[in-house]
């Protein structure tokens, strides 16, 4: 069995791998890496019911993982660079081996897979922490799921502009609907359900578009999206509009909010059986 981890600043994920397939996926919350990932591991064997003789290696990944030794609770230890973790889940994950794999986390990095080779292709500070700052500096809002709650009953119309409001009909063979400007038609009575969706959909929008033009860039058609934010009940709709719109194809594959572990223990299971 091998164990994967990813420590992040506050949550660390971690999941389980025996003979290639995953049989458990968790997350604990604790400030300091170390306490973090023996804390991980330790609700990985009571949650699978098994003992750490039974876990052959630790796959570590994330910002933390620069403060674990070789060994974790005497079990080996091996460092998996964050990018190559991100490219891996995500070619494992959605089976496609030429895309764009987006990490949406505090912020949003880019990678390019093609085929076994990984590079780390970009990004923008623009993510969940963005998302989560300004909703607590306009709404006093500061936990994703009550403003996803929030923005269940919002309306764009009354906070972004659209190429309609400007030109009054499609433009250019930019559909009416599309966003000129967010946050550029601010109405006086803008609900905070308008506000919470407007957000979501800025920061969305943003990482979708950054997102195509990396893939336009790599004459690639394929975007796979992972990380955290990926469970943002309203992320899809936003995403497949930038879709349809600039005719690329995106993807949030199952486990996604788990793809950084994924990948670094996937990464470990394909090199040992090398």
């Amino acid at each position: 069995m091998i164990i994967g981890i990813d420590i992040g600043g506050t949550t660390t994920d971690a999941i389980a791998l025996s003979d290639g397939k995953i049989e458990a996926l968790i997350s604990v919350e604790a400030g300091d890496p170390v306490t973090a990932a023996a804390g991980a591991l330790g609700k990985m064997m009571e949650t699978l019911g098994a003992s750490l003789d039974e876990v052959e290696y630790i796959a570590s990944t994330g910002v933390g993982t620069g403060h674990l030794g070789d060994r974790l609770l005497g079990i080996p230890l091996v460092k998996v660079d964050e990018f190559t973790s991100i490219g891996t889940a995500g070619a494992y994950l959605s089976g496609i081996d030429k895309a764009i794999v987006v990490s949406m986390g505090t912020g949003t990095a880019l990678v390019r897979v093609d085929g076994d080779s990984i590079s780390h292709w970009g990004g923008t500070g623009v993510g969940g922490g963005t998302l989560l700052g300004l909703s607590k500096l306009i709404l006093n809002i500061s936990t994703i799921s009550i403003l996803t709650k929030k923005a269940e009953h919002g309306s764009l119309g009354t906070i972004d502009l659209t190429v309609g409001d400007i030109s009054g009909g499609p433009l250019n063979g930019l559909p009416a609907s599309a966003t000129a400007s967010n946050f550029g038609k601010v109405a006086d009575d803008a609900s905070d359900a308008d506000k919470a969706l407007a957000l979501i959909n800025l920061v969305c929008q943003t990482i979708g578009v950054m997102a195509m033009f990396a893939a336009r860039a790599n004459s690639f058609s394929d975007i796979v999206l992972t990380g955290k934010l990926t469970s943002i009940p309203q992320v899809k709709d936003v995403i497949e509009g930038v879709g349809k719109l600039f005719d690329v194809r995106f993807h949030i594959p199952t486990h996604a909010d788990y793809a950084t572990a994924i990948g670094a223990a996937i990464h470990l299971y394909n090199k040992e059986r090398k």
